[in-house]
C-alpha cells in the first residue's frame, strides 16, 4: 500500500522547501523527497558558498577605495579563514538544521530518488535499493532544479573539469585557473579565485563579450575591471579540445584559432540544464530531460487534471534561486485554492552578478524591449556621479541605466553597475512589477547621501 499525503514535493532545494512550507502552513499533509541534502544546490554548492568566498576580496577592495581604511590594509587575505567561513555557511555540507525545520513544520521527509509512476503517484528508491510507493490526494510538485552542462568538447570530460560544486567546495586554491564561460558563475568564480590567491586566471568566452545576456556596457565594464586585476579575458574563444597532462597534471584548452591555454584546473561554467531526466516524466506524457512547460499557476502543461506542478529551474522559466522560491509560493497558493498567477518570470526577473563591479539588472534589456515591439527611450548616468557614491571612497565607477516604455511611461528594464549595488536593485524591481510611471517616480525621493540618487539623474535625463 502506498503512503498517502495531500501533496508530494520532489526536490528539497529552496523552491521545494518554500512550496512545502506554505502548504504545511495551509493545513495540508505534505511530504518532501530528496536524494541529496535538504536545502539544495544553492545552500551547499551555489549561491551561499560562492558569495561567502567572494566576500573577503570584496571587503578588501572596498577598504582600499576608502582613504584611511586603505592604509590599514596590509598583509594577505587569510584563505584558511575564508574556507572556514564557507564551511560554516554550508553547515559542513550537513542538513540536520534543515531536517529540524521540516520537522517543526510537520512535513514528512523521505531520503531517496523520487520518480513519477502515474497520476498523483510516485515511487522513491532509497539508498539501500528499497522502493517506497507514495500517493498524493491533491498534487505533486516537481522541484528538481538543474545540473551543470559540460559541452561535448573532445577530451573535456576526460580532463576531469571543475563544475560549480568542485569550485565552491575546494580545499585548495589553484595557482592557475582556466574558466570556460563568461556568464555569472564563470565571472564570479574567476574574480573570487584571483582575489583568494590564484596567480593566473583566464576566462574563455565564446561570445564577443562577458555577460552576453546583459546590456553590452555591463560586459565591457567588467572586462576592464578584470584586466585591471590581471585577469585575462578572451572573448570569441571557441574551445575545440581539452586534455589533462598526466594523471594530476595541468589542463590544456585549445581554441579554434590554434591558441592553447594552460591551467592547473579548468572550471566549466557554460550553463545548466533542467534536472528532469530519470524523473518518470514519460509516465505522464512529458518528455524526459526537457524543461517542464507550465501555465501561469505553475501547473505542468499537457497533463490532464491539473495535479502536476513544476517550480524553479526544472521549468526553465527563470533559473535563479529567488525565482524558484517565488514559484514555490505561487504554486502553493494555487494548490490551496487561491486565484494566483506568475507575473514575474517573463518581464520582471531580478538578477545580480556578484563581481566587482557588480552587475544588477531586472526586466528587459534595451534590445529585448525593441525586439518585443516596444518604443523605448534609454537613459543612463554614471553610478559614481552622486554624493552617496563619493562617500563610499574614491574610484567608484559604473553605469546606471533605465529602459522606459514611452507609450506607458513605465520602466521595463534597469541595469546598475558598480561596487556593492545589490540592494539598489529592488527599487527598480518594484517599479517594474508595479507598473509605476515615471511621473509617479519623480515623487519617490531618495535619501541623501545615498547611491539611490542615481534615480534623480535618470529621470532628469528622461526630461522630468
Amino acid at each position: 500500500m502506498a503512503d498517502l499525503y495531500d501533496v508530494l514535493v520532489i526536490g528539497a532545494g529552496p523552491a521545494g522547501e518554500h512550496a512545502a512550507g506554505r502548504l504545511a502552513d495551509g493545513g495540508l499533509r505534505v511530504a518532501v523527497v530528496e536524494r541529496e541534502l535538504v536545502g539544495g544546490e544553492c545552500s551547499y554548492w551555489g549561491c551561499i558558498p560562492s558569495k561567502t568566498l567572494i566576500r573577503p576580496g570584496d571587503a578588501l577592495a572596498a577598504a582600499r577605495r576608502a582613504p584611511g581604511a586603505a592604509e590599514a590594509v596590509t598583509g594577505r587575505l587569510d584563505v584558511p579563514a575564508a574556507f572556514a567561513q564557507r564551511d560554516y555557511m554550508t553547515s559542513g555540507w550537513r542538513d540536520e538544521g534543515q531536517l529540524r525545520w521540516l520537522d517543526s513544520k510537520g512535513i514528512g521527509f523521505i531520503r531517496g530518488t523520487g520518480r513519477l509512476t502515474g497520476e498523483r503517484a510516485i515511487e522513491v528508491e532509497t539508498a539501500d535499493g528499497a522502493i517506497r510507493p507514495l500517493r498524493a490526494a491533491r498534487a505533486v510538485v516537481l522541484a528538481t532544479g538543474s545540473r551543470p552542462f559540460v559541452p561535448p568538447v573532445p577530451g573535456l570530460a576526460e580532463a576531469r573539469p571543475w563544475d560549480n560544486r568542485a569550485a565552491t567546495s575546494t580545499k585548495e586554491i589553484p595557482r592557475r585557473l582556466l574558466v570556460l564561460g563568461g556568464g555569472a558563475v564563470g565571472v564570479e568564480m574567476a574574480q573570487a579565485f584571483k582575489r583568494l590567491g590564484s596567480e593566473e586566471v583566464v576566462v574563455l568566452e565564446g561570445a564577443d563579450r562577458l555577460l552576453a545576456r546583459e546590456e553590452p556596457f555591463a560586459g565591457e565594464e567588467l572586462r576592464a575591471a578584470f584586466e585591471a586585476e590581471d585577469i585575462t579575458v578572451v572573448t570569441g574563444a571557441r574551445i575545440i579540445a581539452a586534455r589533462r597532462l598526466g594523471c594530476d597534471g595541468p589542463v590544456v584548452a585549445e581554441t579554434a584559432d590554434g591558441r592553447e591555454f594552460t591551467g592547473d584546473e579548468i572550471l566549466v561554467a557554460v550553463g545548466r540544464r533542467p534536472a528532469t531526466d530519470g524523473l518518470g516524466l514519460e509516465h505522464v506524457g512529458l518528455e524526459p530531460g526537457q524543461p517542464v512547460r507550465v501555465d501561469r499557476a505553475l501547473r505542468a502543461a499537457g497533463v490532464p487534471g491539473g495535479w502536476l506542478y513544476a517550480i524553479g529551474d526544472c521549468n526553465g522559466l527563470a533559473p535563479l534561486t529567488h525565482m524558484g522560491k517565488y514559484h514555490g509560493r505561487i504554486a502553493a497558493a494555487a494548490i490551496l485554492g487561491q486565484d494566483v498567477a506568475d507575473a514575474a518570470s517573463g518581464e520582471a526577473v531580478p538578477r545580480v552578478t556578484f563581481t566587482d563591479p557588480q552587475v544588477c539588472a531586472v526586466g528587459r534589456t534595451a534590445a529585448e524591449a525593441r525586439t518585443a515591439g516596444l518604443r523605448v527611450t534609454v537613459v543612463s548616468t554614471p553610478t559614481g556621479d552622486v554624493p552617496g557614491a563619493y562617500t563610499q571612497g574614491n574610484g567608484i565607477r559604473g553605469t546606471s541605466q533605465l529602459v522606459i516604455d514611452d507609450q506607458r511611461r513605465t520602466v521595463v528594464g534597469a541595469t546598475f553597475t558598480g561596487p556593492g549595488l545589490q540592494e539598489l536593485l529592488h527599487s527598480a524591481t518594484v517599479a517594474i512589477c508595479g507598473g509605476v510611471t515615471v511621473d509617479q517616480l519623480r515623487h519617490a525621493v531618495p535619501s541623501f547621501p545615498t547611491v539611490s540618487e542615481v534615480w534623480l539623474h535618470l529621470l532628469e535625463a528622461y526630461g522630468l
